[in-house]
């Protein structure tokens, strides 16, 4: 059985490109969501915990009043990998509902 590796810098740049907003900082694909007010941050976390519970893919996440930052990495592999840009995907998916 082969071993994941992480994807090259130059592999997770060309994926980036197909993402709106996101920056990969310190090894991680991240993004900060700006919301109205609490219950709006707090309704997007619950959600996104619930899709990341599904997928088996939990982001960091920094929760503020109205703000989130989320930042997505494959610790097992120490790096990004496609479930990394997947999550990414989908979280933007929640975000414009």
């Amino acid at each position: 059985m082969s071993k994941t590796i992480p994807y090259s810098p130059k592999q997770a740049a060309e994926l980036l490109k197909k993402l709106k907003g996101w920056n990969i900082e310190d090894g991680k694909l991240a993004k900060a969501y700006s919301f109205a007010d609490y219950c709006q941050t707090m309704a997007f976390v619950n959600a996104l915990a619930w899709i990341s519970h599904r997928e088996d893919h939990h982001p960091d996440l920094a929760v503020g009043y109205n703000r989130c930052n989320v930042a997505y990495s494959t610790h097992s592999i120490g790096g990004l990998s496609q479930k990394d840009f997947n999550c990414a995907a989908k979280c933007d998916a929640l975000f414009s509902l």
